[in-house]
């Protein structure tokens, strides 16, 4: 364990946060330099990455580098529009849900196929749901979206029944994630592992796997007589690029540059300080901030300090957003204005409730016994007002916000210790319930990500009891897909997290690209993920 003291560091990466573990203004849209004519197909996209996938299989893939690549691989039963939230038809054109969201039955469209050839029919579906869970725990991410999902039922060969144990009305938006693309029934000749490398990865998407160099390149190539992609999609047919090749390059600077020397056409994870390079001179800064849950410091109530309700409070009003994001990060970056960040379906505008508040900060404390201490920091009966954050080295870039929280909270009186750990460690500490605050955020567009994170059914990374007011609304709002009902329960569950200070947001993480004069129309899906079906490249 590493503990650290103040000091200033102004730049700044971010991965994608993992659902057990861990992620501004921006625009759904593409972006590219100049005025470069109408779309043309061919070329190649070099884009540089800043991790080294950990698996290329998007039904095991965790982090945004791995899901920038299975992205591009599958097809999904459904997209959602990255504008308004809206689940639309892709592999299926229509679909239907019983009245308490435990069973979804998919139309399929015709004409799709895997790479090998075979048909995308009823039976391939139900193969590849139920291989998903059978990948357990290595299926991270759609482990939690299928996880009382119960059998699917072939109906004919171009519809399929999926069953849940209980209500599930977030599958519908899981349906349309790669997490649960779909993959043809002959990839699952092959093992996890394999596939995770690119062998038999076999999907119906508009781009097939090409080759692999771990910690250097990912290389896809077009799929010819692709023909089924979404309608959300800007134009349809084949894909424009005949090859994406990802290069792993995890030093910012050296990323960077090598955009600026023409020897990159776009790059990932775009750093604050860095992000002046990419708004003239033919360069584009396309910038989306992820859904789901934003960056914060989640409190164990259990624990020390804060199990004091005020004291969590004090928190979340000492702690200063719009300094964060203006003094560490960039415009780009937007302080947290709920627990969900304002891409999330469902969001609630909880602005007023995490306005900085220092005064009031120090009124409570005050009313609940905490004085000043003879070096700043309150005492209680001879105990100091302090808590540790836990984070891991997947977000050591993130220490300078975290030194300049731990500032603002000096100024209340409140000592935050700063610890990182490694993965392990951080995955241990959290399933015995040996911390006090955790910094992570989890990517998702769907409000359920709240239940599968506070809920005493779930992950309860508050540690909740059973008879607690948040449950009941987490409940009601996966219970079903008519947005106008479960909108209230979404609601009411974001504002009991941030009134009662089960978590203090403080900003939503944003994926910020820099795009050359060659590269056009890089898209993101509502994800915050790369779709690069529209994506083309220009001549010299």
């Amino acid at each position: 364990m590493r503990r650290y003291a103040l000091t200033h560091r102004p730049a700044l990466a971010f991965a994608v946060a993992l659902p057990l573990l861990l992620a501004a203004c921006g625009t759904a849209g593409g972006a590219g330099g100049g005025d470069a004519g109408p779309p043309r197909p061919g070329g190649t996209l070099r884009l540089g990455i800043s991790s080294n996938p950990d698996c290329i299989d998007p039904q095991q893939a965790s982090t945004n580098a791995s899901l920038n690549v299975g992205r591009q691989l599958v097809d999904s039963l459904t997209d959602q529009d990255p504008k308004t939230g809206a689940i639309t038809p892709w592999l299926a054109d229509r679909w239907t849900v019983n009245t308490d969201s435990t069973s979804f039955t998919f139309h399929l469209r015709s004409g799709a196929t895997f790479s090998d050839g075979t048909p995308v029919d009823a039976a391939a579906v139900k193969t590849s749901f139920d291989g998903i869970k059978a990948l357990g725990a290595k299926a991270l991410l759609g482990a939690s979206y299928l996880a009382a999902y119960r059998s699917a039922t072939v109906l004919d060969p171009a519809t399929v029944q999926l069953d849940f144990s209980s209500p599930s009305a977030q599958f519908l938006q899981a349906s349309s994630t790669m997490s649960l693309g779909v993959l043809a029934p002959a990839a699952y000749r092959h093992t996890p592992e394999e596939r995770c490398q690119g062998t038999g990865l076999t999907g119906s998407g508009p781009f097939v796997f090409t080759s692999l160099r771990p910690n250097q390149e990912i290389v896809l190539g077009k799929r010819t007589g692709y023909h089924w992609g979404s309608p959300l999609w800007k134009h349809q047919g084949e894909a424009y690029l005949d090859r994406i090749d990802y290069r792993v390059v995890p030093e910012p600077g050296v990323r960077t540059g090598s955009l600026v020397s023409g020897q990159l056409d776009a790059v990932t994870d775009v750093q604050p300080v860095d992000e002046p390079q990419f708004t003239g001179n033919g360069f584009t800064e396309p910038v989306r901030a992820n859904p789901g849950i934003v960056f914060n410091l989640h409190a164990n109530i259990t624990r020390g300090v804060l199990a004091d309700q005020k004291v969590r409070q004090a928190v979340a009003k000492g702690v200063n957003r719009p300094e964060v994001t203006s003094t560490v990060l960039s415009p780009n970056y937007r302080p947290a204005t709920s627990i969900l960040g304002a891409a999330t379906p469902l969001h609630a505008d909880l602005s007023k409730e995490l306005a900085y508040d220092p005064s009031g900060a120090e009124a409570l404390l005050q009313a609940a016994g905490w004085v000043p201490g003879a070096d700043g920091i309150r005492t209680k009966n001879g105990q100091r007002l302090s808590a540790s954050v836990l984070f891991s080295p997947v977000f050591n870039q993130n220490q300078s916000v975290l030194e300049l929280i731990q500032q603002q909270l000096r100024k209340i009186g409140f000592d935050l210790k700063i610890e990182l750990h490694t993965n392990a460690e951080l995955v241990r500490l959290q399933q015995s319930g040996e911390y006090d605050f955790i910094w992570y955020n989890v990517t998702r567009a769907d409000p359920d990500i709240l239940r599968q994170q506070f809920s005493t059914k779930a992950a309860n990374r508050s540690k909740l009891p059973a008879d607690n007011p948040l449950d009941p609304s987490l409940i009601e709002q996966s219970a079903t897909v008519d947005a106008a009902k479960r909108k209230p329960a979404a609601e009411a569950a974001q504002r009991t997290i941030v009134e009662q200070a089960y978590a203090i947001p403080v900003f939503e993480l944003t994926q910020v690209l820099g795009v050359g004069p060659k590269a056009h129309d890089v898209n993101f899906e509502a994800s915050s993920r790369l779709q690069l079906f529209d994506t083309w490249v220009s001549g010299s």
